[in-house]
């Protein structure tokens, strides 16, 4: 894979791989895509660093997954947020990242230790999008609770919270200049916001459909932003004109990226197609089927000829723009889409409800809860090697029939409260018994 001139060095390798303590090496899939292979659950988000060497992928699994472009070797593990890894950034200096997630937090990591800095709190929503500012002094923040953060990333300290919009906010973006901020809204509405003062601009864009992502040109003529009608528009950002619809008729658009040299834009929907742009007439130059099915969840350039994506699948894939061939991602179904005429009620119950956070073999895998190897008979919080939430490590619950049947009465907000498990129930008492005999099966351990 190219990189650009002079791209690379920046970072004491000696001193990163020095650190390794386990790693996964780039892949290349049965289709000859580059894959990033590692994570256990849904890729959300992708960064890569400015000089084109290190790429950050966030998970539903919640980590995030570090990677050396250039070697193809994982280098670390990112292991802190307590629910599902959204979005990072990379900062200025190649050293430090920021990412946020589910759990309503950002945190800032050391990415030569793999260690997190600093845990960010103030927001009372997931957090979808995280930005850094051109001189890496800020960071700012999307989050579900219908505002948006500036923080400072010297002290960690929340600076202002932009609160205008009347729904959640799924992306922000800084202007090049640094003295703007961009945010995009499930409300319908594109807002520019002033930082010296926190003070509202103006509403760049207003309409019936929910905006998920903006990315601003770097040259500052023009403003991207994707909506949930399956529309790209391109604002000037002088004049407020429209400059351009971009549309494969496909809804929503789940990812947006712009290559280093800003001559590339490219947009993924939720059936599964990336479509490239030139921007300099904005003509869309190809169209391509990535996933065989599902969504295309975010898209980031590795350099002005290849773009990281994801999917449903637990991996990122590296494609080449200009590759004929194959999708990127495999057209057997996940896990949890399995055919209900195939398997029993209780196996069904298993791939919807747990399988995205949860294997059944010895060695656990990387998911976002423990291996269920072995779970009957073992105490709530005890599974050596796996991160638990604080609830969980002080439960005084074993797991058996009876419990495992409470758990999915109730459900986890209220059985395990302050635990990492998602909400959800199974109300069908039926179910719910289908479900424990094939966990009954399915994690016994051998006999000795």
């Amino acid at each position: 894979m190219s990189k650009p001139a002079g791209a690379g060095r920046s970072w004491a390798v000696g001193v990163v791989l020095a650190t390794i303590v386990g790693w996964w090496p780039m892949t290349v899939s049965a289709n000859g895509y580059e894959q990033l292979v590692g994570h256990g659950g849904p890729v959300k988000g992708a960064a890569v660093s400015g000089d084109g060497r290190y790429a950050l992928t966030a998970s539903f699994d919640y980590t995030l997954g570090l990677w050396d472009l250039d070697s193809g070797d994982q280098v670390h593990w990112l292991d802190a947020h307590e629910a599902a890894a959204n979005t990072a950034a990379f900062l200025p200096d190649g050293r430090r990242a920021i990412s946020g997630g589910d759990d309503f937090d950002l945190v800032l990591w050391d990415l030569e230790t793999g260690g997190a800095l600093q845990r960010l709190e103030g927001h009372k929503g997931k957090v979808l999008s995280v930005a850094v500012s051109p001189d890496g002094a800020l960071a700012a923040s999307a989050s579900w609770d219908g505002s948006a953060g500036l923080w400072s990333l010297e002290t960690g300290e929340l600076l202002t919270l932009f609160a205008g919009h009347v729904a959640g906010v799924n992306d922000v973006a800084f202007s090049p200049d640094g003295a703007l901020l961009y945010t995009a809204s499930t409300d319908g509405s594109l807002r520019s916001w002033r930082l010296s003062d926190g003070e509202l601009i103006r509403i760049e864009a207003s309409h019936g459909f929910g905006i998920n992502l903006v990315t601003v040109d770097p040259a500052g003529a023009w403003i991207a932003y994707g909506s949930t009608d399956g529309v790209v528009r391109i604002l000037s950002t002088k004049t407020g004109e429209e400059l351009a619809q971009l549309t494969g008729d496909r809804r929503p658009i789940l990812g947006l990226a712009l290559s280093p040299d800003a001559k590339t834009l490219a947009f993924g929907d939720g059936e599964g197609f990336i479509t490239i742009v030139a921007t300099k007439d904005w003509r869309i130059v190809r169209d391509f089927r990535a996933a065989a099915r599902g969504p295309i969840w975010s898209l980031a350039f590795a350099d002005n000829d290849s773009l990281i994506a994801s999917g449903l699948d637990d991996y990122a894939a590296i494609w080449p723009v200009g590759f004929e061939g194959d999708p990127l991602f495999a057209e057997d179904a996940r896990r949890f889409l399995v055919d209900p005429d195939e398997v029993s009620n209780g196996e069904r119950q298993f791939a919807r409800k747990c399988s995205v956070c949860h294997t059944l073999e010895p060695d656990g895998k990387r998911r976002a809860g423990p291996t269920l190897f072995g779970v009957f008979g073992r105490k709530a919080g005890a599974l050596h090697g796996y991160n638990y939430s604080e609830a969980l490590l002080g439960a005084t619950i074993t797991w058996s029939p009876e419990t495992l049947d409470k758990l999915f009465d109730i459900g986890p907000d209220y059985y395990t409260p302050g635990s990492k498990m998602p909400m959800q129930r199974i109300v069908d008492p039926a179910d719910r018994q289908d479900l424990i005999e094939f966990l009954r099966a399915a994690t016994a351990k051998p006999q000795q």
